[in-house]
């Protein structure tokens, strides 16, 4: 259903994806339609298609339908005050969606390889009318290894994981507060996305979810 969704705006693609299934909850269609994608890609004739997007530097925007996936499996924890980690952060699309969510008390983290996408990615969080938040703190956008995560801002109530990591990352489990829950894609050749929770008591347990196809959580390609 995902290619029978797209829309002219946000406001109609998410409409048509909550038509169509691919979008569930009130909350996360209300925060997607705060969020104009047309803001956060580099052809905006495309903004509005449930496809991804090339945005450069050997990167992408994720399809419409796979933030909402990530953001469904994620809702429990992103209550308003929550931290948010978002690895591969690209263009800032899914932070903003985050940040709409967890509201002014609470706290997004962008983390992205590519400086020259972080640089990008505040741009864009500025044009979508986000720029007091950054200046606020209440998004943050850096530049660093996703693999190793964002320790200075640990614990993580939810963390989202944009590219496929072979295996998964210890340092990123090791941040996530408790309870947590982590949303990411594992595997090379074949990939599935895991759900990672975290209970209260420090207990770690994996669910696989479905197969995927993303790019690789790695070092910027020099």
């Amino acid at each position: 259903m995902a290619w029978r969704s797209s829309g002219s705006s946000s406001a109609e693609l998410i409409s048509n994806m909550m038509r169509h299934g691919l979008v569930n909850s009130p909350r996360v269609a209300e925060a997607m339609k705060k969020v104009d994608r047309a803001n956060y890609v580099i052809d905006p004739t495309y903004a509005y298609e449930d496809s991804p997007q090339p945005i450069g530097y050997d990167a992408t925007i994720s399809a419409p339908h796979m933030h909402a996936h990530a953001t469904e499996n994620l809702l429990p924890l992103l209550k308003p005050g929550a931290k948010v980690l978002d690895i591969g952060s690209g263009s800032g699309y899914l932070c903003a969606v985050f940040h709409h969510l967890v509201g002014p008390t609470g706290r997004v983290v962008g983390l992205e390889h590519i400086p020259e996408l972080v640089d990008w990615s505040v741009q864009n969080l500025d044009r979508d009318g986000l720029g007091a938040a950054i200046k606020g703190a209440q998004i943050i956008m850096v530049a660093g290894d996703g693999r190793q995560g964002f320790p200075r801002e640990a614990p993580y109530d939810a963390i989202h994981v944009g590219a496929a990591a072979p295996r998964l990352p210890k340092a990123l489990v090791d941040q996530l507060a408790s309870p947590g829950r982590m949303f990411i894609p594992i595997g090379t050749l074949s990939q599935s996305i895991y759900q990672v929770d975290k209970d209260e008591h420090g207990n770690v347990t994996q669910k696989e979810l479905f197969g995927v196809m993303y790019v690789p959580l790695t070092d910027r390609r020099i």
